[in-house]
């Protein structure tokens, strides 16, 4: 066995009605990091009841959280014991980091990167109600600096101690917003099979069994919104595909994605959904072995293929989900143009992290023509 290394992440807890406990299990004063749509939908409410005269409430987190806004948070929550996250990847990215410059004092610009943040923590609980990013159950916080600029910090620190899986919180989220979502859990469990580092078997099978719940509830949850089962299914496997790429880092897709949040403001999940198919066909002469294996997992016929027509089946069926879910399909339906590529190309050089973890190597030149597929 190749040796490797591997955290299992946070104590999940996972029922309807689950997320006011972390009331319980959580000491002192707690800052709540939220943002204003899950306090105008009233999702925060029982859990704020449940703290009582305890709760600290920020709730103005943005998407694509800015340094300032993370600054607010912690400032917010000065003198506070412990920290939950409550939404989508952007509070709970803002609350995992929260707590880390809370309980340590450390200062944000020597964190940037990955295992750079060796001190203490608050107690942290994460609330999910997307079921999507898994930041609830990784070492990563992800801040937009300056006006574009996307930056991460990877850090075991960062892990929170619990996360509370409540299907009742997801049942609101428009249509467009679940599925979106939903294809970011895919990319991270199918990035997390095929990354060039820390790839490892435990990571493997979360993956494997991540994949397999969203594809075959992605569509129920967006046709029946109030299926608290499929609900369900769907957070489950999204926090299982947050702890496969905690452990084994998400690549391509993701770097590609970046650029398009930081520079025209599309959804984290849409971007991933909009250039999984052209990095998927670049990585494809590096990883069909390993692209014919989920694609036999997802959908059990394909095994009468052989390897490449089971790697081109992961890739049909995934491109079909998208479409029945009735997300945008091209760059040009999100605003950008030919002339904004060079640009886009350029920005997802940056991406460093990410772009080491790809099965092949994506380059700038490679990068420009990736988005001109996906234009």
């Amino acid at each position: 066995m190749a040796p490797f290394e591997f955290i299992y992440g946070p104590k999940v807890v996972a029922r309807p009605g689950v997320a006011a406990r972390a009331a319980e299990l959580l000491a002192g004063r707690c800052l709540l990091v939220t943002d204003a749509q899950v306090r105008a939908l009233g999702l925060a409410d029982p859990l704020i009841t449940a703290l009582g005269s305890r709760a600290v409430v920020f709730d103005a987190v943005e998407a694509d959280p800015s340094r300032a806004t993370l600054e607010a948070a912690v400032a917010a929550g000065a003198g506070c014991d412990a920290v939950i996250g409550l939404g989508g990847g952007s509070p709970m990215d803002v609350a995992k980091l929260a707590a880390y410059l809370l309980g340590s004092g450390a200062d944000l610009d020597a964190l940037w990167g990955v295992g750079k943040a060796v001190g203490r923590r608050l107690s942290l609980a994460m609330v999910p109600t997307t079921a999507g990013t898994g930041s609830e159950a990784t070492p990563v916080s992800v801040i937009t600096v300056g006006a574009t600029e996307k930056r991460g910090v990877s850090s075991a620190a960062l892990v929170p101690d619990w996360a509370l899986l409540d299907p009742e919180l997801t049942v609101g989220l428009p249509r467009d917003a679940t599925a979106a979502t939903g294809i970011d859990a895919m990319v991270h469990a199918i990035e997390a099979y095929t990354s060039a580092h820390r790839k490892n078997p435990l990571s493997d099978m979360l993956a494997r069994e991540a994949l397999r719940l969203l594809v075959a509830n992605l569509v129920r949850v967006c046709d029946v919104p109030d299926d608290l089962d499929a609900r369900g299914a769907m957070l489950l496997g999204a926090h299982l595909a947050g702890v496969a790429f905690a452990n084994a880092p998400v690549a391509g897709v993701h770097a590609l994605a970046y650029p398009l949040g930081g520079h025209f403001h599309v959804p984290h999940g849409l971007s991933n959904a909009l250039m999984l198919a052209p990095v998927l066909g670049h990585n494809m002469p590096a990883a069909m072995a390993l692209y014919a294996e989920l694609g036999c997992v997802i959908d059990p016929s394909l095994a009468v293929l052989g390897v490449q027509g089971q790697a081109q089946g992961l890739v049909e069926a995934l491109s079909r989900l998208s479409i029945a879910c009735g997300l945008p399909q091209r760059l040009a339906d999100v605003g950008v143009t030919r002339g904004d590529l060079p640009l886009l190309a350029r920005e997802a050089m940056k991406q460093e992290r990410l772009l080491m973890n790809n099965p092949r190597p994506i380059d700038e030149a490679d990068a420009l023509r990736l988005y001109e597929a996906a234009l």
